[in-house]
Parts: structure tokens; sequence; C-alpha cells
């Protein structure tokens, strides 16, 4: 399929991002206590389909709030669930800054606390770290795997090349999602933000790339300078079962900025599993 091209982040989209925990545009907030600590998700409430249920893994030093716009653009055909990463957006604090691997322990408990059926689980940036090791640990619970913006490309995987790397995005980016990102790194606290990226550059996804049997989908905006084309064309060579989808036009915060496009590449990566809607 050829994607659409990238979109837009406009005073409706913020609006909807910042409007947590106030119920808005057909989502709503929960909390629930998973492994000991007070975890925030940000859910679909439409009527279930049967359709597959599709989870959103936030990036670093953000929640929730950006990933709305494609909630919603989900949400008239899967049940959505967008949870806060522990000490991110509305999730309680753990004391220390979580690396990649007990953020996915966290999410793959999140996962046995709401009793889902096998999902199609999506990480942008960051997240997707998180999301392919859930994948590459908890196989059974991962039903299709969206790699959305993953990091880090390994010729800059350090904090400079990371930052400066990010520090060229924000040229491509819409500039009301600065609101966002503000209130999401003050929630998080620097610290935190500076401490997760230091596990992020640490963490070598290929290990866990090698090791994902879940259909597969890389998706990276087109100029996206976080993820160039040559690491998220390794990155779909890494995994056994996948395939690459550029949205024309598009940087880091694809899935922020064009969610119409990466909704539809999500449903064209579950359409050849029909007996899913008869869960």
């Amino acid at each position: 399929m050829r994607p659409r091209p990238g979109g837009r982040f406009g005073p409706a989209q913020l609006r909807l991002a910042l409007a947590a925990p106030r119920p808005a545009a057909g989502l709503t907030s929960e909390w629930r206590l998973v492994d000991g600590l007070r975890t925030h998700t940000r859910r679909s409430t439409g009527p279930q389909t049967g359709a597959p249920p599709v989870v959103l893994v936030h990036g670093l030093a953000v929640s929730h709030r950006y990933l709305t716009p494609l909630a919603v653009a989900l949400a008239a055909t899967h049940p959505v669930y967008v949870p806060d990463l522990p000490g991110f957006g509305l999730t309680e604090h753990p004391v220390a800054a979580y690396d990649v691997h007990r953020h996915a322990a966290h999410l793959a408990a999140w996962l046995a606390a709401y009793r889902l059926p096998p999902v199609c689980l999506l990480g942008h940036s960051f997240g997707a770290e998180v999301a392919a090791s859930v994948a590459a640990n908890h196989p059974d619970a991962v039903r299709a795997l969206v790699l959305a913006g993953p990091t880090s490309d390994p010729v800059a995987r350090s904090r400079r090349a990371q930052f400066g790397r990010w520090l060229l995005d924000t040229l491509g980016e819409a500039p009301l999602q600065a609101p966002v990102l503000g209130r999401d790194i003050l929630n998080a606290r620097p610290w935190r933000v500076l401490a997760t990226l230091s596990h992020s550059v640490h963490n070598a996804i290929e290990a866990d790339l090698v090791r994902i049997t879940a259909p597969t989908l890389v998706v990276a905006g087109e100029r996206d300078p976080v993820v160039p084309a040559r690491w998220r064309a390794q990155t779909a060579r890494l995994v056994p079962n996948a395939d690459l989808v550029v949205v024309p036009g598009a940087p880091h915060n694809v899935v922020a900025t064009a969610p119409t496009a990466v909704a539809d590449a999500i449903r064209h990566l579950l359409a050849p599993y029909p007996a899913l809607l008869d869960r």
C-alpha cells in the first residue's frame, strides 16, 4: 500500500492531547494498580467490534498525549488503549528511571492486568524499543507489532548524537506539539528524561528484533532525521517477518502528525487476520 502524505497537528489536536483526564472525542482515562504502580491509561469507549485491540506505547519524554490523534483515528474500527509508562504522563513515578526491559516487564504486566487477547502493539521511538522487548519475550501477547520511528540507530547511539538528531527534527515538526512536550517533561521531570535517554542508548534493540515472531510493520516519516532511511531499512530486515512503510513528508513524530496514514497502515497489517474479528 502507498501511505497518504504526512498531515498536521493543529489546535484541535492540541486540545485533544491536553484533555486527560477529562473525556474527549470518545477517549476516557482510568487507573489500575500494575506491579505496585498506579498506572494511567487513555482508552477508547466506542462499541466493542470484536476487532483486535491496539495498544499504543509512547516515546521518550512524552506520554499518551501526543498519541491521542492516532487513538481517535483507530477507534472507529478497533478498541484502543494508550498506557502511560512508569514515571510519565499521569502514571505514578517510581523512585528510579526504568530501563527498556523494566518498562517492557511493566507493560507485559499491564497487558495481563487488562486480560486482553493478543494485541496489535505499536511503539513509537523509545516506545518501539519497549514494544520490541515485549514482542520478543512475550510472543503470545502480541498478535502484530508496529515499530514507528524505532530508536536508536547504532551509528548515533549516544546521548549527544540522539539529542542532536532530535534538535534537527524539531525544524520539521508541527509547532503546536511544543505545549504537549512541555507538559510531558514537567510531569516526568527532566532528570527522568535524561536517565531514560541513557538507558535507551545502552539498549541494543537488534537483540530483540531478531527474536520477534509476530507480523511486523516498520513505519517512519520520510523526513525523520532520528530514524534515517538506512536504519529503518535495517530494522525491517532484522525482524523475520516485517514490512516497511514510509509516510511522505512526515518527520519523526509521524504518529502525531500523520495519524490517518499510520492508522491505514495498521488496518492493512491486520487485514489478513479476519479470524481475530470472531474472538
